[in-house]
């Protein structure tokens, strides 16, 4: 079972993706980050890898597609917050992005 990130969790977890532009959500236990991509095939193509990751780990982002632009919002909606499984997704999709 996931569990929301512990307040000893949070910072090792949450620092290293806030220094990669990731962000809290206002009024929400939640992370943004928008990526810009050079036109829409390459956000579309970012966009399948992603998937095909979240769904191997069951766990899907809130995001948001205008031709080469991804808003992505991370949050657990079982733990209403943030859990391991958005920090392990924001990871791969940094990765993925690069």
């Amino acid at each position: 079972m996931t569990e929301k990130l512990s307040e000893e969790t949070r910072g090792p977890l949450l620092q290293p993706l806030l220094e990669a532009g990731w962000e809290m959500v206002e009024d929400r236990d939640a992370l943004k980050k928008t990526f810009v991509f050079d036109n829409f095939v390459e956000a579309f193509g970012w966009m399948t890898k992603v998937a095909i990751w979240a769904e191997k780990w069951d766990h899907h982002p809130e995001w948001h597609n205008v031709y080469k632009t991804v808003d992505v919002v991370l949050s657990t909606h079982d733990v209403d917050g943030l859990s391991a499984l958005d920090a392990k997704l924001a990871r791969k999709m940094d990765g993925l992005a690069e």
